[in-house]
């Protein structure tokens, strides 16, 4: 029986997803992992661990051409090498800060690709690609907590998770009339000390309302490693019930 493991994870290069990355290569494992740039210790901790390694440098926010790439790649693979197939979206950036009436009209596109785009694209491509394989497959989609209240000066991210909740429920349900359909969940990972938390703490607040809010997570030690977040993802994507709610969040 083969004991191969496939992950796709897009947003490896830094934060969260680069802790991620680390903690998947093992023994057994295949791991494609898709950001704007190489990590070199990606490289040398999958040579140190026995895993398999592949990086693609691609921005999101042009993914036309990145869904035929990774479909095409995924049928070369054939479907009897892995016993288990996992896509992660975990990639996503913020829109410049401030009141949608001052976004900048390319900085805006850029998010909402990278944030939504970008993970439906890849997300069709992952399930047309492996239809019918005998491996589990699952797709796990990294929301946020700003999908599901509103926040002033973030709608583009708020929207952009939102929309990646509900595509997510409305996949489940597509993918629950299949034999065989994958599994999938929109999860919110909590609030994680990494670059983003960064820009909406040192943000003016004079075009960001919740700037002392952010601020003070920071402050008063609310913020989780990146590392700790990773591990908490990691055992709810592994747990035998993942999937069963398409919507769902790590502190549950």
């Amino acid at each position: 029986m083969t004991t191969q493991h496939l992950y796709l994870l897009t947003g490896a290069s830094r934060g969260m997803g680069l802790s991620m990355a680390l903690q998947l290569m093992a023994p057994g494992h295949t791991l494609l992992c898709i950001s704007r740039t190489e990590q070199p210790a990606l490289a040398r901790h999958a040579q140190q661990a026995g895993a398999t390694l592949l990086q693609w440098c691609h921005d999101l926010a042009d993914s036309s051409t990145l869904g035929p790439r990774l479909e095409s790649w995924l049928r070369e693979q054939g479907c009897t090498a892995w016993r288990s197939a996992t896509l992660i979206n975990n990639a996503g950036v913020i829109a410049r800060i401030g009141p949608l009436s001052q976004a900048d009209p390319a900085n805006l596109a850029q998010a909402l690709r990278v944030g939504l785009e970008a993970p439906m694209l890849l997300t069709a491509a992952f399930l047309r690609a492996t239809e019918g394989w005998p491996a589990e497959r699952r797709v796990l989609n990294i929301s946020s907590g700003l999908g599901r209240r509103p926040m002033a000066s973030q709608a583009a991210y708020c929207a952009a998770k939102a929309g990646m909740d509900h595509f997510t429920r409305c996949l489940a349900l597509e993918e629950a009339l299949k034999p065989g359909g994958a599994k999938v969940c929109s999860l919110a990972p909590g609030v994680i000390d990494t670059g983003m938390q960064l820009q909406l703490r040192s943000a003016d607040p004079a075009d960001f309302p919740d700037q002392g809010s952010f601020a003070r997570l920071k402050t008063g030690g609310q913020l989780t490693s990146p590392d700790e977040a990773a591990r908490r993802v990691l055992a709810c994507l592994a747990r035998p019930g993942f999937g069963a709610q398409p919507v769902a969040d790590v502190r549950d």
